[in-house]
């Protein structure tokens, strides 16, 4: 199992409220539902996820002065040391709206301190980057503090995932991001915006992924929604890792799960791949299953009956 693992993003704070459905423009829903906080943030949400399957977790992140570390991120293998408070902005908000009818949702953010999140921040605090295996990062945070810290791990032996969410709508990634990149794991809307490839068949899957050999890029991982995960590796080693079913409540942070559950599961040399996307889907299975981004995260003997439950076919 991997020793320590290094989370570099964001932390918000989701305001929840669900509807029947999704309203259409200039609709009025009513809901039984009132306005409910949580923590969230894809960068905590995926270091929650490490964390909760037994992995020491590094969080680099930064919020307001308002924020209560000690309170609002209480969890067991969540290394707080790195937590950064900005002096100029309140901590990240998230405004989310899940529909009771399928599960999805809509979340429009506030960056606050994450966009406050600087190079000179990740360089202050490299130590955590290089006393780690993996460095996980996304982009709520400014990409010139993601290229800093993969920069670390890379001098530092350290290997470096990569989920370019949220995907600008345009202009892409700069090609010194994707060159420093080991794994990414973009979902299929995000690579559309990134390779122009949509995802349609198989032959679509391998387009995308030879986009990013072509760019230094060693695995690439893309998520289908309840079609699975697909991943290749530029050695042609390929498949797709299907989804545990379960009843869709809310989707948010599923993503977020499997990213950081899996890489919890990998080998530094990544020989495992399937194996750990397995572990990945199972737990993304389980937080799709309850509300909130958070709260709905699994621990590691929560994901291991499931996979223990489903041994047979797995």
């Amino acid at each position: 199992m991997t020793k320590k693992i290094t989370v570099l993003g964001s932390t918000n704070i989701d305001r929840v409220v669900s509807v029947p459905r999704f309203a259409q423009s200039g609709e009025t829903l009513h809901t039984d539902s009132h306005l409910t906080n949580a923590m969230g943030g894809k960068g905590l949400n995926q270091g929650v996820a490490v964390a909760r399957s037994g992995v020491q977790t590094n969080m680099i992140t930064k919020v307001g002065r308002e924020f209560n570390i000690a309170e609002n991120m209480a969890v067991k293998n969540l290394l707080t040391d790195h937590v950064m408070f900005s002096k100029t902005a309140e901590t990240g908000q998230a405004y989310i709206t899940v529909s009771e009818e399928t599960g999805d949702n809509m979340i429009y953010i506030y960056g606050g301190a994450n966009a406050d999140l600087t190079v000179s921040d990740v360089n202050d605090h490299k130590e955590a980057i290089i006393e780690s295996d993996f460095v996980v990062a996304q982009l709520e945070i400014s990409i010139d503090a993601v290229i800093a810290a993969f920069k670390i791990a890379h001098e530092n032996g350290v290997k470096t995932i990569l989920n370019p969410a949220p995907m600008p709508e345009t202009g892409g990634l700069p090609e010194e991001l994707l060159e420093l990149t080991d794994v990414i794991a973009p979902n299929e809307h995000e690579t559309f915006l990134l390779t122009g490839v949509a995802i349609t068949d198989e032959e679509s899957l391998l387009r995308n992924a030879v986009y990013y050999f072509q760019r230094g890029i060693d695995t690439v991982i893309i998520t289908l929604g309840s079609q699975g995960a697909f991943y290749m590796r530029d050695n042609g080693e390929t498949k797709l890792v299907p989804i545990f079913k379960t009843t869709a409540v809310d989707t948010t942070a599923a993503g977020d799960t499997f990213i950081g559950a899996m890489a919890t599961r990998l080998n530094k040399d990544l020989s495992n791949l399937e194996d750990a996307m397995v572990y990945g889907s199972a737990a993304s299975s389980v937080t799709v299953s309850r509300p909130g981004a958070q709260p709905s995260i699994p621990f590691e003997n929560e994901v291991l009956a499931i996979l223990a439950a489903h041994a047979d076919v797995i």
